[in-house]
C-alpha cells in the first residue's frame, strides 16, 4: 500500500508510530519473563500503528477529494458563465451590422454615443476571458478580471501556460490569486485613471517567467519606499507566494520603482 502524504504529515505519522513502538521494544527488553503480557502488548501496538496509518490516509484522501470537488465546481461555474456570455455575444454579433449602419448614418450624435456605449458594455464580460492553456489559471484570471473591472481598474493579462503541467492547481491559485488580490487592494487607493494591473506569464527557454505589476503611490524616503498601508497590502499572502514558488525551486523578487510595484517570479521548468 503506497500512501502519498505531505512531508509534515509524514513526520507526524512517524512520530505517532515511533513512540508506542519504542515503548513496546523497551518492554520486551526489560520484561523477558512475562510473555503473556509482552506479546499481547506487541500485537496491540502493531494494530494501533496500522490503524493510525489507515486513519491518516483516509483523512488525507478525504481532504483531497473535497478540494477536487471544489475545483470541479469552480470549473463548472466558469464554463456555464462562459457559455452564457458566448451565446450573448453571438446574439450581439448578429445585430452588429445593423447597429454599425445606424451609427455611420447618424455619425457623432448623442444617440450613436449611447449605442456605442451599450455595445461596449454588452461585450465587456466576454473580454474578461483569457485563454492561457491552463484551465485552472483561466478561471482565476477570469475571476480577478471581473473584480478589477468592478473597482474600475484597468486589468490586462497575457499568459501562456501551454506545456506548464508540472504545477499543482493549488499552487497556481496561491501565486496568482494572492498577487492579483494584493494589486487590486493597492490600486483602490489610487485615482481611477491611474488604476492599472498587468499580468504576464510565459516560458522562456527552460524557465517560467511570471510578472505582475500595478501602479502604486510614489516612494516616500521616510517610510523606506512605501506607505504603511502599502506595506500591509503587499505583505498579505507574500509568505504563501514564496512558499509555493520555492516548492518548485523558484525565486521571487518584489520591487517598487517610482510609481510601479512589481512582483517577478522565476521557476525552472523540469
Amino acid at each position: 500500500m503506497r500512501i502519498s502524504l505531505p512531508m509534515k504529515l509524514q513526520l507526524i505519522v512517524v512520530l505517532i508510530i515511533a513512540v508506542p513502538t519504542v515503548a513496546c521494544f523497551t518492554t520486551i527488553y526489560f520484561i523477558t519473563d512475562q510473555p503473556a503480557i509482552v506479546y499481547p502488548l506487541c500485537v496491540v501496538v502493531m494494530f494501533s500503528n496500522l490503524s493510525c496509518i489507515l486513519l491518516v490516509e483516509y483523512l488525507h484522501k478525504s481532504t483531497q477529494e473535497m478540494y477536487h470537488a471544489q475545483k470541479l465546481k469552480m470549473q463548472q461555474n466558469y464554463y456555464e458563465a462562459k457559455l452564457k456570455n458566448e451565446e450573448r455575444i453571438r446574439s450581439i454579433y448578429h445585430d452588429m451590422k445593423n447597429h454599425l449602419l445606424v451609427m455611420e448614418s447618424r455619425q457623432n450624435t448623442e444617440e450613436t454615443r449611447q449605442m456605442a456605449e451599450t455595445l461596449r458594455s454588452q461585450i465587456a464580460d466576454y473580454e474578461d476571458y483569457v485563454h492561457t492553456g491552463n484551465e485552472f489559471l483561466d478561471i482565476i484570471l477570469k475571476d480577478k478580471a471581473v473584480k478589477a473591472r468592478e473597482k474600475q481598474i484597468d486589468f490586462s493579462a497575457m499568459a501562456d501556460f501551454h506545456g506548464i503541467d508540472f504545477m499543482e492547481p493549488l499552487d497556481i491559485s496561491t501565486i496568482f490569486g494572492n498577487a492579483i488580490d494584493n494589486a487590486i487592494e493597492a490600486s483602490e487607493n489610487l485615482p481611477e485613471y491611474k488604476r492599472l494591473i498587468t499580468v504576464k506569464a510565459e516560458r522562456v527557454r527552460n524557465m517560467l517567467l511570471i510578472t505582475i505589476e500595478n501602479n502604486t503611490s510614489p516612494r516616500n524616503p521616510l517610510t523606506e519606499g512605501t506607505t504603511k498601508k502599502d506595506r500591509f497590502v503587499h505583505g498579505f499572502g507574500i509568505p504563501n507566494i514564496k512558499k509555493a514558488v520555492e516548492k518548485y525551486s523558484g525565486q521571487c523578487n518584489f520591487q517598487q520603482k517610482e510609481r510601479v510595484y512589481r512582483l517577478k517570479i522565476l521557476i525552472p521548468c523540469p
